[in-house]
């Protein structure tokens, strides 16, 4: 989840090329449906697609059982504090794409010690 993060930052301070008031809001793509409506991509919503899609691959990480599992939870963690302190501290975080990004590391935490604790309690074995 650290790359929907870095990914952010680098489209706010205007790096990636896309500039306006709002970025997020840039349509890349728009489609006439056959309902007669028309269908726009925003950058935000691929934004938003793709940290779904890198949250799935968190989540299926999570439900390998190693000794790396416990420094994946701490650095889930690490990324979900530092979405935290941004959303608080940085102006232009104060957008609902940013939030809802955050609240995404957060499942990612749920998620992990959720899927961990599970396992973990298959493995005991009363002899």
């Amino acid at each position: 989840m650290i790359v929907p993060l870095v990914v952010f930052n680098l489209v706010i301070a205007g790096l990636a090329g896309v500039g306006g008031a709002d970025p997020w809001a840039t349509e890349l793509y728009s489609m006439h449906m056959l309902s007669g409506g028309t269908w726009r991509m925003t950058l935000g919503d691929l934004m938003m697609v793709l940290s779904l899609a890198l949250l799935f691959f968190e989540i299926m990480k999570s439900a390998r059982t190693s000794d790396a599992s416990v420094i994946d939870h701490l650095l889930s963690i690490f990324v979900f504090v530092a979405f935290l302190v941004e959303f608080l501290l940085v102006p232009s975080a104060s957008h609902s794409l940013f939030f809802i990004l955050m609240a995404m590391a957060f499942f990612d935490i749920l998620a992990g010690f959720t899927v961990s604790l599970r396992s973990a309690g298959r493995d005991v074995n009363f002899r």
